[in-house]
């Protein structure tokens, strides 16, 4: 499923070819959203936001809700271009120029602005990592806050409503930078080591999204595509390496499974 760098990134695709726009034609699979499609039709497009893994497609006094969840995919291309994908067309946002295409996802909805904020997994999320109204004490804060401190690492970095965007490679990453295992729980572990959960957080979330996914350190991600790594074995500090030796200790990096998801970590960095 793609984690919050990878949504913000879709949907700055999305608002480049959909923001000021005119909508000239729209479609909807779904029987129950088919009314919508002559609405929303000729509104011109007001904003493209994540919040979360959803986005918010808005058109003045309505909103255009859809979560990818773990086969949607969207794709911008030139109006009256032909794609070839195997997937199922679920929503289609036409302009003069562009189409914006989701395939396979079956969540979408059409909300009045009003019922934003109220929506079952809007309402829920906690601050989203990648808002620009997000600082180092937002996230701060939310480490410190009582309702999360019996709640174990590695199962709190992918509930959406402690903080909204973290996945399953932010989660290893994140952890293995501020070198706590993902075993602890949150109370449990320093003040020190809060900070460094705190700050990691912010700067690695970031990091993948203006690089595109990289979560490693940069100048070692580089001397491994020019020692012939591909993008994959080169991007993390510890995420889908089982079995591969440690960057910083040389230790081998080892899979568990937390909240039936794949999580890695290094034994000997991660003591905290």
């Amino acid at each position: 499923m793609p984690e919050g760098p990878e949504i913000k990134q879709i949907a700055d695709a999305l608002a480049t070819a959909l923001v000021g726009q005119k909508l000239t034609e729209v479609f909807f699979a779904f029987d129950h959203l088919k009314p919508w499609e002559s609405v929303l039709s000729g509104r011109k497009v007001k904003r493209v936001r994540p919040r979360g893994k959803a986005l918010l497609t808005e058109l003045r006094d309505l909103a255009i809700y859809s979560h990818n969840q773990l086969y949607g995919r969207w794709f911008v291309v030139e109006r009256g271009e032909e794609l070839q994908t195997g997937r199922q067309l679920r929503l289609a946002l036409h302009t003069r120029r562009h189409a914006c295409l989701l395939y396979s996802a079956s969540d979408i909805e059409v909300l009045s602005a009003g019922d934003v904020e109220s929506h079952p997994f809007i309402s829920k999320l906690g601050p989203d990592v990648l808002d620009e109204a997000t600082t180092d004490q937002t996230i701060a804060t939310r480490y410190a806050e009582p309702q999360f401190q019996g709640r174990q690492l590695g199962s709190l970095l992918l509930d959406q409503g402690f903080l909204a965007g973290l996945g399953n490679y932010l989660r290893s990453e994140i952890l293995f930078c501020a070198r706590v295992h993902p075993l602890r729980r949150l109370g449990d572990v320093s003040a020190s080591a809060r900070h460094a959960l705190g700050q990691q957080t912010l700067v690695l979330t970031r990091q993948s999204y203006d690089t595109q996914g990289v979560t490693n350190d940069l100048d070692s991600y580089r001397a491994l595509r020019r020692a012939g790594r591909t993008f994959g074995q080169s991007r993390h500090w510890v995420f889908d390496r089982q079995g591969d030796s440690c960057y910083e200790c040389g230790e081998t990096i080892e899979k568990i499974s937390v909240n039936s998801r794949r999580l890695y970590y290094c034994p000997h960095c991660q003591t905290q």
